[in-house]
């Protein structure tokens, strides 16, 4: 198993979460490292937990093919913390081969902390994001993002 952590400065916004659903699946992005020869593969590589595939030479069904990985649950949303903490986001179970890096691409979510205000189609590719709250008043942000795959 291997779990997906994040540690991430939230000011005024909490419940970081990918917009993840069926009818708009997010697709997790990782760099992938076969777990026969040790050898990363030079692409990028994306898993969706609502598309499984049949696994050759099987009856089971996976989320990635040959080597399979299946997402065990829907992620967890991230909560503001000060200081900022490492939590868990999202957990696989990898066969074959493991996941070693991640890319967060795709539509990302939060809630205003004090204004519930609600925060859509939020792009963390370049690292940080900034707003401003208008129900709050305030600037708010998501800065010093640190993702860390880990095994359990």
């Amino acid at each position: 198993m291997l779990t997906l952590t994040l540690t991430a400065d939230l000011t005024g916004v909490t419940e970081l979460r990918p917009d993840d659903t069926a009818d708009n699946p997010f697709w997790y992005t990782f760099k992938v490292q076969c777990g026969s020869c040790r050898e990363i593969h030079p692409n990028f590589v994306s898993v969706s937990r609502f598309e499984a595939n049949d696994m050759s030479g099987s009856r089971g069904e996976a989320n990635f093919r040959e080597s399979s990985a299946t997402i065990k649950a829907p992620p967890i949303a991230y909560q503001q913390a000060s200081p900022p903490t490492r939590q868990k986001v999202l957990e696989f179970d990898c066969r074959g081969m493991e996941f070693t890096e991640f890319k967060p691409e795709g539509e990302w979510l939060v809630t205003g902390i004090d204004s519930g205000s609600k925060f859509t189609a939020i792009d963390l590719t370049e690292g940080d994001w900034f707003d401003y709250d208008e129900k709050a008043g305030d600037e708010v942000s998501i800065k010093d993002l640190k993702w860390e795959i880990r095994r359990n």
